[in-house]
């Protein structure tokens, strides 16, 4: 027979613990441990009985006074073990804690809209400096013939005598913490408290209908793939008047033909022969604002990057501004001609061995080119 564990240490509490110290304990087992939020966790479901039992003996002030002098022997007798596995997750807190899990928040959450999704593609330009677009949603609208009451204008609607209104039908049990009260929706009204006379004509008793909707969304500068812009009350319209979902405008950005992103800072590579990275050179290259010209040392080497502060994104929060990093590419050719092989030639540099640290191949080029 498995042996009890201490009713303190399964609350995780001290012996003093205050009555609002025991409720708070217990609360925060229930948040993790509820059957309805880990349907398929037999532990923690375990955990959750336990922590039931536990509070029941520990909140009531005899049955804890017993408990303290005899342990589990002198609470044994005073009912079973106490199991709230079968209570709504909703109901526990709104039967013992309160928190706004009432009735009423449950109905006009289930009356809400829901939220929508809109992919919109801009430029790599637009995403730079900021742009405000124009965007046709189809969705769920209030009903302009009913106002989104769902009755027929002058029929109106009357009290659901299932449940009186309230959307819910309320069922009373007695148990250690006193009255328990679960709830359930309502079959008759489905959860909206309010019966239909007569059904509105256009949209059928919903209180809304499908409409397309033109929006204006500013997006602002520096935003990336997969950026999102929430659009509050714009999602579709709530059932009989409920609240209105919410939008979520998903952005894509095209990639642009030369310039790479990496976060805030840019990214381009620049491809040059080995005659430009051996004697240096001036190249034109694009930016996001517009070409630069800048300057390559000589000698550069191939993976080599030159920073240009300042030249990349701007932080979407008003921020300072990435960088852009140019990388050298050097291009070897494949085909090269009698006249370009027998200058290579006149480099040196065919050992068969590793070139040395103290003397590279580009000086070697640079000093052929010199002296030819």
């Amino acid at each position: 027979m498995a042996v009890k564990r201490d009713y303190y240490e399964v609350l995780g509490v001290a012996r003093q613990a205050s009555p609002e110290e025991l409720k708070r304990a217990f609360r925060k087992i229930a948040m993790d441990s509820h059957p309805d939020r880990n349907p398929d966790d037999a532990a923690a479901a375990v955990r959750f009985k336990e922590a039931s039992e536990a509070y029941a003996v520990l909140s009531d002030p005899d049955r804890r006074r017993s408990y303290d002098l005899f342990g589990h022997s002198a609470v044994g007798a005073g009912g079973p073990a106490v199991d709230f596995s079968d209570m709504p997750f909703a109901d526990i807190f709104d039967t013992f804690f309160g928190g706004g899990f009432g009735a009423r928040g449950r109905r006009e959450r289930s009356n809400r809209g829901d939220d929508l999704r809109y992919d919109l593609t801009i430029t790599f330009e637009e995403s730079f400096t900021g742009v405000e677009k124009q965007i046709d949603v189809p969705r769920m609208a209030t009903c302009d013939h009913c106002s989104g009451s769902g009755a027929e204008p002058g029929s109106g609607q009357e009290t659901c005598p299932g449940c009186g209104g309230s959307g819910q039908i309320r069922r009373a049990a007695q148990s250690f913490f006193g009255q328990v009260v679960t709830t359930a929706t309502c079959p008759t009204c489905g959860g909206a408290g309010r019966i239909l006379k007569n059904p509105c004509s256009i949209c059928r008793g919903q209180g809304r209908v499908q409409k397309t909707r033109r929006l204006s969304v500013k997006i602002p500068a520096g935003v990336d793939m997969g950026s999102q812009i929430r659009i509050s009350g714009e999602g579709e319209a709530g059932v009989r008047g409920g609240p209105a979902g919410d939008l979520y405008v998903v952005l894509r950005v095209k990639p642009h033909a030369q310039l790479a992103r990496h976060e805030q800072d840019i990214v381009f590579e620049l491809r040059v022969n080995m005659v430009q990275a051996a004697l240096g050179d001036r190249i034109e290259i694009p930016t996001i604002e517009g070409p630069v010209e800048i300057a390559i040392p000589a000698g550069t080497q191939h993976g080599q990057s030159f920073r240009m502060q300042g030249r990349g994104m701007p932080d979407v929060r008003g921020g300072r501004r990435g960088d852009q990093y140019v990388v050298v590419q050097v291009v070897v050719p494949k085909d090269l001609n009698p006249e370009q092989k027998a200058l290579l030639r006149k480099v040196g540099g065919l050992t068969g061995k590793p070139e040395k640290v103290s003397k590279g191949f580009f000086d070697k080029l640079r000093d052929a080119i010199s002296l030819d």
